[in-house]
């Protein structure tokens, strides 16, 4: 759905001073702003922190992948790249699903629990697809989207995680119910990629 939009976006700022990993690190530091700002309950600027920090991560790919094609040949950090962008993602995640459960634990009493099954989900989905990409890519199995990693689709994927993540800042008195909620899906989301990833690889 994304994905054109992205891709002229990432045409209109392809300039050679501004790599992926460029790109890459500065959503990783609009992202760890948006989670400080959540935890000091400041939080339009984490909206805008996060907004923006999510704008970045969907602009490195299609920036790579735009350069890749220009040339025609296998860009050599690519695999560097790929490993860069997923771990600031997983950084970027977790960080803010603490920081909103620090700002809101002084909004009406929020309780940390809803929080920390979101984590719990997000580990069993990380571990599910990351696992996926590993041995698929060792035994021939790699499915290729042009992303870096294998990625089994699921409920609960970028943009679902990119809208939740914001309804929290938007409703910080609702946050701990709106993560109650979307731990399930998520939880559901790592069962369906678990079995969907033993199926492909059996």
């Amino acid at each position: 759905m994304l994905e054109s939009p992205l891709g002229r976006l990432a045409a209109g700022v392809d300039r050679p001073w501004l790599t992926p990993d460029r790109i890459t690190a500065a959503g990783l530091v609009l992202g760890l702003g948006s989670a400080g700002a959540a935890a000091s309950q400041a939080w339009a600027a984490a909206l805008v922190l996060w907004l923006l920090s999510r704008l970045a991560d969907g602009l490195d790919g299609p920036l790579a992948r735009r350069r890749q094609a220009r040339t025609g040949e296998p860009d050599a950090g690519a695999g560097a790249g790929g490993f860069f962008d997923i771990t600031a993602d997983f950084t970027v995640y977790g960080s803010t699903v603490v920081g909103v459960a620090v700002g809101t634990a002084g909004v009406g009493d929020g309780p940390w629990l809803p929080f920390l099954l979101v984590l719990l989900a997000y580990y069993l989905n990380g571990a599910a697809f990351l696992a996926f990409s590993s041995i698929a890519e060792r035994s021939g199995r790699r499915l290729d989207d042009g992303r870096s990693l294998s990625f089994i689709g699921g409920l609960a994927e970028g943009t679902e995680t990119i809208l939740v993540h914001a309804l929290w800042l938007l409703l910080p008195e609702q946050a701990w119910r709106i993560a109650l909620v979307w731990a399930v899906i998520v939880l559901l989301s790592a069962v369906q990629r678990m079995w969907a990833g033993y199926r492909s690889l059996g």
